[in-house]
């Protein structure tokens, strides 16, 4: 049984295992040296935020970041990828903040379609990420 809850500071590894584990399954088109940066950048961020996390028996599986309406961040272990743990994070936070709106890599083709069932439709779209490098990102939003 999946429970969503918010995170605790002992699971900052845990979480980073899920984020790179998810990435490398999903991210394939990412350069090595930016796997790298953005590892990097995750190892920092993880300790520091609070998630929703979805947790079984005591393990999280995938975890949320939540900034008023936008999702942040939402990575599920690719082993529990289409058992309905995203869906559950999505209508969490739709039931604390109301529509949502989130970027994806355009590359990211699986994420796209995973925002799309959940009733996301592009607004935007940019040519780098947040960080400057050349990944195409997507702005989506519920209506």
């Amino acid at each position: 049984m999946t429970v969503l809850r918010m995170s605790r500071p002992d699971e900052a590894g845990r979480l980073f295992d899920v984020w790179l584990r998810a990435v490398t399954a999903t991210h394939t088109f990412l350069a090595a040296e930016d796997l790298d940066y953005f590892s990097d950048q995750v190892r920092a961020y993880v300790p520091t935020a609070t998630f929703w996390v979805a947790d079984e028996g005591g393990t999280p599986v995938a975890f949320m970041a939540l900034e008023g309406a936008n999702v942040d961040a939402l990575f599920v272990d690719p082993d529990r990828h289409g058992l309905g743990i995203g869906r559950a994070l999505i209508e969490k936070a739709r039931e604390i903040a109301g529509p949502l709106t989130v970027d994806v890599n355009e590359q990211n083709v699986g994420a796209g379609d995973f925002y799309r069932r959940m009733g996301f439709e592009q607004v935007g779209r940019f040519e780098l990420d947040d960080y400057g490098k050349p990944y195409p990102t997507l702005r989506l939003a519920q209506r």
